[in-house]
């Protein structure tokens, strides 16, 4: 009897362990993935798409308070709410605030988006309270790394656009798929050192971003990158010249079709279109102007899609710049928020012990602060705020770690 009540208690404990490495790798492949899932199964309905992916979200949330509150209490080690993370509450709740005055065409798209985003960062707080905040941070970047393969492996079976980019320029767009391309191989690169694996995952994220040609992910990749490969100390000088060997080769290989994609891209026909680098400031121009009509509190969340004209045939859904969009629905307020944050985020890294985890946070925040000058993202920020609360505790716990060694 003794016997069968401990291999009842085993099983139990076993069966829990595998949902606390498999929760966390579901929820970070979702992050990722989810930029598709419109163009998968909602092109005709593309506000239902929007829904049900914000139903899972919720959903994700219901999952990750139930597997909180069945946990063992004497495991929770809780964390201290850091300075990125209380700028990141103070975003939300002048966010949640500008609904009052929103300009947005739809109220409840704009509390949707913003339920989403609040969504996101509160299960990962709820999932770091619980658990060891590194092992669970990394199972989730891995499950975010095998996102991003499937939504490569989506962007290879489709047709390329107009323009010869991998994507779609309604429902999957190149620019986007460059963002999230971006981020998840520098997270494969800093798993290098669990395996050969992630080595060949990293370097299928970094051609597939490539082959976007998403010029300011592309570029903004390349800095954090070579950042990354000057402060990484675990790769050997001849796995970095190995490394930067193969990029040429890669950037080589698609020569022709680099050149094909400028030659379309400086034509007369599409190169001053609003939607290419030069063309953006004229959107800019218009963005600032409209801007400056509600220069403290700016015009609301989710509003610039609703109020910006069409420029032409191109209707923008954000200002292609992150200071600009946060300045254009949250005015000068919003401005100082989202300046604290990211600096507090920074200097938190900046000040954390000289290891592999300090050198990605930095370089993710160069990838999406270089990314952020010419692109953005239609609510949130560049830098995903899930990662960046991820890696705040993160930092703060390995910092007081090494404090109490000594």
């Amino acid at each position: 009897m003794m016997t069968s009540v401990l291999s009842v208690s085993s099983g139990a404990a076993v069966a829990q362990e595998r949902t606390a490495i498999a929760f966390p790798g579901a929820i970070g492949f979702f992050f990722v993935f989810r930029v598709c899932l419109a163009y998968l199964f909602f092109q005709g309905d593309p506000v239902l798409g929007t829904i049900v992916s914000i139903a899972i979200n919720l959903g994700l949330l219901f999952g990750m308070i139930l597997y909180t509150a069945n946990g063992d209490p004497s495991r929770r080690s809780g964390f201290s709410v850091t300075p990125p993370l209380r700028w990141m509450l103070a975003l939300f709740a002048f966010s949640a605030a500008s609904l009052c005055w929103t300009g947005a065409q739809s109220l409840v798209a704009a509390f949707g988006y913003w339920t989403d985003m609040i969504t996101d960062v509160a299960i990962v707080l709820l999932l770091l309270r619980n658990r060891d905040s590194a092992v669970c941070t990394e199972t989730m970047m891995k499950g975010a790394i095998w996102g991003g393969m499937a939504l490569a492996a989506v962007a290879w079976c489709s047709p390329a656009t107009a323009d010869l980019r991998l994507g779609n320029d309604e429902f999957l767009h190149p620019n986007t798929l460059g963002l999230e391309l971006g981020i998840t191989a520098l997270l494969a690169q800093y798993l290098v050192v669990r395996g050969t694996l992630w080595k060949w995952l990293s370097i299928t994220l970094a051609i597939t971003l490539l082959r976007t040609l998403s010029k300011t992910a592309i570029v903004a990749f390349v800095i954090a990158e070579c950042w990354y490969l000057m402060q990484s100390r675990t790769l050997t000088r001849k796995a970095k010249v190995q490394m930067s060997a193969a990029a040429l080769l890669i950037v080589a290989s698609f020569w022709g079709l680099l050149n094909t994609y400028f030659a379309i891209y400086n034509d007369t026909g599409s190169g001053n279109q609003v939607e290419t680098l030069t063309g953006r400031t004229v959107l800019w121009a218009v963005a600032f102007s409209m801007s400056m009509e509600k220069p403290w509190f700016g015009h609301g969340i989710y509003s610039f899609k609703s109020l910006i004209p069409a420029l032409g045939p191109f209707a923008a859904v954000h200002a292609h710049n992150e200071l600009l969009q946060q300045f254009f629905e949250y005015g000068l307020a919003g401005v100082v928020i989202v300046f604290a944050l990211y600096y507090f985020f920074m200097r938190q890294a900046w000040r954390s012990p000289v290891n592999e985890l300090r050198t990605l946070t930095l370089a993710l925040l160069i990838f999406a602060l270089l990314r952020g000058l010419a692109d953005t993202v239609p609510t949130g920020l560049s830098y995903p705020l899930w990662l960046m609360a991820a890696l705040s505790i993160c930092l703060t716990r390995q910092e007081h770690s090494e404090v109490n060694v000594r």
